[in-house]
């Protein structure tokens, strides 16, 4: 089994070997490319996208810079919209559904690393999927950690440390973040805490 087949699977592996660090080197310079993009050619940005992730929906949308270290491990659906300095750690497969807004500074970790030094200090790492449902909205400074799953239509608020599985319909926050409440269908009128919406075409 290489390395690369060891990653997917989630076992530990090693991420100079069989050709890792070259692919890492490739995404880079698709990064680069995103990054560097001159203002008036932003445009080309869901193109971009489309060659660097995995699976794209219809309609997506990242405000760079952006970091991840494959690209092709990443897969995201329509609609999608992500704020400045989202950070995908994708040695863990990352799925994103339709909908999803995520806000500045988030970071999506599936990395991680053994907790004994001996163990850590060997090289050996790992990387366990995160998955994010449809209609979640993740809010500025949010860290996600290896192996969560966030529900459809969740909120999580900024600066959440997101440790264990959120479930859908709720809004959750905290540091490790916990579920505060269900979202329900009086939370339709209001646009923020108790202001009501003054439009109805929605």
């Amino acid at each position: 089994m290489t390395q690369k087949e060891r990653m997917l699977q989630g076992l530990p592996y090693k991420a100079w070997l069989d050709g890792l660090e070259e692919e890492r080197e490739a995404c880079k310079q698709k990064i680069y490319q995103l990054n560097t993009l001159p203002p008036a050619e932003r445009d080309r940005i869901p193109e971009l996208l489309k060659a660097l992730f995995g699976k794209t929906g219809e309609e997506v949308w990242l405000e760079p810079p952006f970091h991840c270290d494959y690209g092709w491990n990443i897969e995201v659906g329509d609609h999608f919209f992500a704020n400045y300095n989202l950070t995908i750690l994708d040695v863990g497969k990352v799925t994103i559904g339709d909908s999803v807004q995520i806000a500045p500074n988030v970071s999506l970790f599936t990395a991680g690393h053994p907790v004994h030094p001996d163990s850590r200090n060997s090289g050996y790492e790992y990387g366990l999927p995160i998955t994010i449902g449809n209609n979640v909205w993740i809010g500025g400074n949010v860290v996600i950690l290896p192996g969560v799953t966030v529900g459809d239509n969740a909120v999580i608020g900024a600066g959440s440390v997101v440790t264990k599985d959120i479930p859908a319909n709720v809004i959750a926050a905290g540091n490790p973040c916990k579920v505060l409440r269900q979202i329900t269908e009086q939370d339709r009128k209001f646009y923020y805490k108790d202001r009501e919406f003054d439009v109805t075409d929605f």
